[in-house]
């Protein structure tokens, strides 16, 4: 059982339900539950209803009559009755109060309304509406109750059943499912009056029991045939709710194997058919109503969710395909869904999302959960499923199209979160840029005007080492796994649903501006040439956000200040003659990879020191502040501090790779060979004089070997390096921002990793520029099984807000950023 208590709504902080207690039944299924202040009712196979004690969680009573299993129950509150249906065809009628059986209802036609599945309660009407095996929906209204109706007296009953069989039009074509035809006009009572009741015995029990123990109801009651629709649907009636909430006064709607649910108004007492949604996906089998909104859940994982107030199908959620949903329920705005593999999932449904999935022990090793479709007001978890399904990776020319598309989706999201958005092209080839413009309330005060920079690009995502689908979100064990989640689309959208919650409620008073790019992972091609064209529109900037790293553990939250700087180049050494077999020419020849592995070998001392000259003479000492933050860090980690500091504040070379030309077989003489390298660059190392001295110490040391060979030097990619200020009003924000949401101080970290664009941004824009991590160090980005944390997500989101709502209280003629 769930404890309603964990369940309220917290939008900085999503709790899951805690499972309070288990109720268990020992030799039979739970197939229906309804629950009063006191008990916690389950029918059974076994033909009873267990009684539970909400406080104890003991087994009270058990409720013994039906001899079919109890397919239903619906608790009427304001009656303090329990009404259960039962595969004997027969509904009945106990006082929760005394637990004792007060009626026994017949439908009309006992013999021929087979089980009776669904049931619903209107306190209004006081009626009880029924959903039969043989399609047909009846009612009875207590009402209409006959006062001389008793234990004694059965036979005043005959007016209320019946044993005729209406005819139909032959005009009409028969359904795919059944021979029988629809029909929804009233029949008139007087027909079935000379049909007679069946008499019900007495105490009828359980197969347990001989009927000695099981008290009799205090009445026996019959469906008249005048509150029966036959063929109200041409399958099963498997579930019903009464709408209630409506301005368009009472209404029901049922559910039934025939793939519909049908919308019935109620007002006059006799359902008069209102609409009919097909959902075309398998038998519906549970139905629960929000105000205007009713939510279907259907035979093979799908949730139809169909708006009253249009009358069409606005959403589907996929629960799980090819799973049935058995049962839902409603908390606040919580979806519960119950599916056949045992697995409960909780749904935010105003708007859908998925919050929690939680099985049994008996589920399925490596099931998982689906972010659910639909649109959102706090969109972030569906949005987010959206965007991870499309493969947007930019290095590889056959998902061109799908970067496009991305970059269509996200300008269309940011536009429904109430963004002004445009797509900024940077060149031939290359990924466009999405901008997009949350405007701040209009007020006296000049307007702070904050830049988000991210990118909906990602690298590939190879199968191998994946437990689900990279371009799929799957949620487990409170991460969301797919390709992009945390580098960088979950960041993207987390902070984009910051701006949209803030607009909703009239709270953002700065611009917030959504600069993302689609080449990040391929060098940022074209991405500075589009922002010089394009400054104008993108507008001036007073501070720039980013949020495209991770923390240095999975518990302490953190915030970056500081990048490396990095530099990409290529070697190619070759020769005049073509590639060579060694046993004839082996010893004869200059061998270009004998020239690479000493060329190579010349960059770096056995001491991991860098050997191009200069290289160290303009490193920026360590200070003493500098120190003790590696220390506090080092307690932290459990690292020792002079390994963070290699890793953060120290260039570095790295050789990533050797290939060459040929067949790549033992008994060849490459006549090409090639290598790449990269230089890690720190403050205050100047990046161009880095390049120089890398070019001039390369070829100075190649001449050295007197090589007939040829050496070409490439330098295909450079960033410069990145630190941030931590003095200003800006980086105060952002901590305060953290402290207040994690009820911790955050560490400050820097990253040995490079995002060429945060240096670019702060100097074009000239403005300081801020990094918030929101994955952990274990988020696995760039390799297998790419997650975050959901709590990370909305705590990141919440972040966001409170720094928002902090810098827009800032003296709007206060400096921001100038000398870099």
């Amino acid at each position: 059982m769930l404890k309603p208590a964990s369940l309220s709504r917290n939008l900085q902080s999503e709790a899951s339900p805690q499972l309070v207690h288990s109720l268990h039944e020992t030799r039979t299924s739970v197939l229906s539950l309804a629950a009063d202040d006191a008990h916690i009712f389950s029918g059974n196979q076994n033909h009873d209803i267990s009684v539970w004690d909400k406080r104890s969680y003991e087994l009270k009573a058990t409720l013994r009559g039906h001899t079919g299993s109890v397919l239903g129950l619906e608790y009427a509150k304001d009656k303090k009755w329990l009404f259960s249906s039962s595969g004997d065809s027969t509904v009945r009628v106990w006082s929760t109060e005394t637990l004792q059986p007060l009626y026994v209802i017949d439908p009309y036609l006992e013999n021929c309304a087979g089980d009776l599945f669904s049931l619903a309660w209107s306190s209004a009407l006081q009626t009880i509406f029924v959903g039969c095996q043989n399609t047909s929906l009846q009612w009875y209204n207590f009402r209409e109750l006959p006062k001389t109706v008793s234990g004694d007296s059965l036979s005043s009953l005959a007016s209320f059943s019946g044993t005729s069989t209406p005819t139909y039009s032959s005009s009409r074509k028969a359904h795919k499912f059944f021979d029988s035809y629809p029909q929804y006009e009233r029949r008139p009572a007087d027909i079935y009056a000379n049909n007679g009741t069946p008499i019900r015995a007495h105490g009828r029990g359980s197969p347990e029991s001989d009927g000695s123990d099981i008290p009799a109801p205090r009445e026996f009651l019959g469906i008249p045939a005048s509150n029966v629709i036959d063929s109200a649907h041409y399958g099963y009636i498997y579930c019903m709710t009464v709408l209630t909430e409506r301005e368009h006064g009472i209404q029901l709607a049922t559910g039934s194997g025939d793939e519909t649910v049908k919308l019935w108004s109620c007002e006059t007492g006799l359902p008069e058919l209102l609409h009919e949604f097909t959902c075309n996906h398998g038998a519906v089998l549970a139905l629960v109503a929000k105000g205007d909104t009713v939510y279907a859940g259907c035979q093979d994982g799908y949730v139809k969710v169909l708006d009253l107030e249009t009358r069409t199908l606005v959403r589907t959620i996929i629960v799980q395909e090819g799973i049935d949903i058995l049962a839902m329920s409603m908390l606040d705005s919580d979806l519960y869904t119950c599916s056949a593999n045992g697995w409960v999932k909780v749904w935010d449904v105003v708007p859908p999302k998925i919050r929690l999935a939680r099985a049994d022990g008996d589920g399925e090793e490596g099931s998982h959960s689906c972010i659910g479709s639909g649109s959102f007001n706090d969109t972030m978890l569906y949005a987010l499923g959206k965007f991870i399904t499309i493969p947007s990776i930019s290095s590889d020319p056959s998902h061109r199209e799908d970067c496009r598309q991305a970059a269509i989706w996200l300008r269309k999201c940011l536009g429904q979160l109430g963004a002004h958005t445009f797509l900024l092209p940077t060149g031939e080839g290359n990924n466009p840029i999405v901008l997009g413009t949350f405007k701040g309330s209009m007020s006296d005060k000049p307007k702070r005007r904050i830049l988000f920079y991210g990118h909906y690009d990602v690298i590939p995502a190879p199968p191998d080492g994946w437990h689900s689908d990279p371009f799929v979100a799957s949620g487990r064990n409170g991460y969301l796994y797919g390709r992009g989640v945390t580098d960088d689309k979950g960041p993207i959208i987390a902070t984009a649903c910051a701006a949209a919650d803030l607009l909703s409620r009239r709270a953002l008073e700065v611009d917030f501006v959504f600069l993302v790019e689609g080449e990040e992972e391929s060098g940022s091609t074209g991405f500075g040439d589009a922002v010089q064209k394009h400054k104008t529109l993108i507008g001036d900037i007073d501070a720039i956000i980013v949020s495209n790293s991770t923390w240095i553990g999975d518990d302490w939250p953190c915030i970056t200040y500081g990048l490396r700087g990095v530099v990409h180049c290529g070697l190619d050494i070759s020769s005049d003659r073509p590639d060579l077999h060694s046993g004839l020419e082996g010893g004869a020849v200059a061998e270009p990879m004998v020239d690479m592995v000493k060329l190579l070998a010349t960059l770096i001392d056995n001491n991991r020191v860098v050997q191009i000259p200069g290289f160290y003479e303009q490193v920026r000492e360590q200070t003493e502040e500098e120190e003790e933050l590696y220390k506090l860090l080092s307690d932290v980690t459990q690292r020792p501090a002079s390994l963070l500091s290699s890793r953060w504040r120290e260039p570095s070379l790295t050789v990533h790779n050797i290939g060459i030309s040929g067949p790549k077989n033992a008994t060849v003489i490459p006549g090409t060979v090639k290598a790449q390298i990269s230089l890690r660059i720190v403050p205050d190392q100047d990046l161009d004089t880095i390049v120089r001295s890398l070019r001039e110490y390369l070829h100075k040391s190649f001449e050295q070997f007197r090589s007939p060979n040829r050496l070409t030097v490439t330098v295909d990619h450079t960033a410069d390096w990145w630190l941030g200020r931590l003095d200003d009003h800006w980086f105060k924000s952002l901590e305060s921002a953290v402290r207040e949401e994690w009820g911790v101080e955050p560490l400050r970290i820097r990253e040995g990793g490079s995002i060429p664009s945060v240096p670019y941004l702060e100097k074009e824009f000239g403005c300081h520029a801020l990094h918030l991590p929101m994955g952990q160090s274990s988020d696995q980005a760039h390799l297998p099984d790419e997650r975050i944390s959901i709590i990370n997500l909305h705590k990141g989101k919440a972040v966001v807000e409170r720094f928002l709502l902090k810098v827009a209280d800032k003296n709007a003629s206060e400096s921001s950023f100038h000398d870099l």
